[in-house]
């Protein structure tokens, strides 16, 4: 699968993706640090991969504004990074990379919940 790492998302979920045979892109790669996150669910979209972030901003983008992006939100913390990552795999083997294009997944270390925007 393509996914485009937010900046608040630990190196360690970008090197466990990678190990997984991901194709991983960090924002900060594309110059994006400092963009809106209204530019990087558009830059996500535009190159067709899920957006990982640990901004929960992201879900009134999704839902209020309609933006069209898989969302993956991972709530997880050092301490629990490994338990989140667990889960994280679960998703990536549960669902096709069509599927995830259009939802906003919360991924915690004790589960996920996956919702849909309303068309």
């Amino acid at each position: 699968m393509k996914f485009l790492l937010d900046q608040d998302v630990y190196a360690l979920t970008a090197r466990f993706l990678v190990e997984l045979g991901h194709d991983v892109v960090l924002v900060s790669q594309l110059g994006l640090s400092q963009a809106s996150d209204e530019q990087i669910l558009l830059t996500a979209q535009e190159q067709h991969r899920i957006l990982i972030t640990r901004d929960r901003d992201y879900g009134n983008l999704v839902f209020v504004k309609g933006f069209g992006c898989g969302v993956l939100y991972l709530r997880a913390l050092p301490s629990t990074i490994n338990a989140a990552h667990t889960e994280l795999e679960k998703v990536i083997q549960t669902y096709s990379e069509q599927e995830l294009a259009g939802a906003f997944i919360v991924i915690e270390p004790n589960g996920y919940r996956l919702r849909k925007p309303l068309s």
